[in-house]
């Protein structure tokens, strides 16, 4: 299996949701089942399904992040020499040339792209133009809406 590309911030959130899956969730799914079976006859018992079904989510959510984790690698842009360029990890701040709209990203693995953070995977269109990069610079992106053109505003790295 390949390297993981992680960033520091997501490393730890992968480790800390791992150990929250095997001391508090795995525990508490036991119990259940366990409560469950007390009650008897296990062929109509809907809480043993529920609670055997949840276990087994949680049993293949830790095999997922320890397959992760035990692959990451884990990049810190601050140790980089960037030159001042967009890279894996580095928050980018752009302004859509059309609309002059300004929009703020990080550049992360895919592992831990959320639109909704604004946190963009390495590997979509506008990370993949934003790449190497440097403030001033104008990317073009092909969107679904056609193409758009961007300037790159500030570059940090967290």
């Amino acid at each position: 299996m390949s390297a993981i590309p992680l960033t520091v911030r997501g490393a730890k959130r992968l480790h800390e949701e791992l150990h929250r899956l095997k001391t508090i969730e795995r525990p508490s799914v036991i119990n259940a089942i366990a409560e469950a079976r007390a009650q008897g006859d296990l062929s109509e018992n809907a809480e043993y399904d529920a609670a055997r079904e949840r276990q087994g989510f949680i049993e293949g959510r830790i095999a997922e992040l320890e397959g992760t984790l035990s692959n990451a690698q884990i990049i810190n842009p601050q140790e980089l020499d960037t030159d001042g360029r967009a890279v894996f990890g580095a928050t980018v701040e752009i302004e859509d040339l059309d609309s002059g709209d300004r929009v703020v990203y990080q550049i992360v693995g895919d592992v831990e792209a959320d639109i909704r953070a604004n946190m963009i995977s390495v590997s979509s269109p506008v990370a993949r133009a934003l790449i190497g990069k440097s403030e001033g610079d104008v990317v073009e992106v092909q969107a679904p809406s056609g193409l758009r053109e961007y300037e790159v505003i500030s570059i940090q790295y967290l």
